[in-house]
């Protein structure tokens, strides 16, 4: 839609509540696993109404995230395609981290970084679904080996996802304008037109 306010939508209110749906959950999910994970944070079960409850309730919120997660897959993964211009940006990166912006090549809605992002977050995902629901044992009853495997799987793979998470708030809180896409589906044409040129044009039909 070719937009002339002050201001662009970026996100939908039912891709937004999406967003927090799975950024909730992720919350819930990164204290209740860590407080399994090591006795250290064994405490933390006391959010949930103590270690009973918090082993039930782990493994439903998971459903809510993956369910959440699948949603925004399907809905973002097109614009998440790694094309030759996002290459570029990705070898051109350390000119962004110098302030050179005007070093970068062009980008659409997404940059080569937040692709990528993307597609590890998808990767990470993907391995604790699965290993999520093999150790399940309230449902499934499989080799002793299979769980402890899932297990270790299951660790790495919230590991990887907390960091990534990490490097994506970062990224936001550094991108000044960035959070309110997020909080109210909109951004600045200043915004749009300065870090995602492409996508600013296709919106607007505007040049410049």
């Amino acid at each position: 839609m070719k937009s002339r306010s002050r201001d662009i939508q970026r996100y939908t209110a039912g891709e937004r509540v999406n967003h927090w749906v799975v950024a909730i959950s992720f919350v819930l999910l990164g204290l209740s696993g860590l407080a399994f994970f090591h006795p250290s944070f064994f405490f933390m079960t006391n959010l949930f109404g103590g270690g009973p409850w918090t082993r039930i309730l782990h493994p439903y919120i998971g459903v809510v995230m993956a369910v959440g997660f699948i949603m925004m897959f399907f809905r973002f993964w097109q614009l998440n395609i790694i094309k030759d211009r996002d290459v570029e940006w990705l070898k051109n990166v350390g000119a962004l981290v110098n302030g050179e912006h005007e070093k970068m090549p062009p980008v659409e809605k997404y940059n080569g970084g937040q692709k990528v992002l993307f597609w590890l977050l998808v990767l990470c995902m993907l391995g604790l679904t699965v290993t999520g629901v093999l150790m399940w044992r309230a449902w499934w009853n499989l080799p002793v080996t299979v769980v402890r495997i899932g297990s270790l799987v299951h660790a790495i793979s919230a590991f990887g996802l907390i960091g990534l998470i990490i490097a994506h708030v970062y990224a936001a809180i550094w991108t000044k304008g960035t959070i309110r896409a997020m909080t109210r589906g909109t951004v600045t044409r200043s915004w749009a037109r300065f870090h995602h040129p492409l996508w600013f044009r296709k919106v607007t039909g505007e040049d410049k």
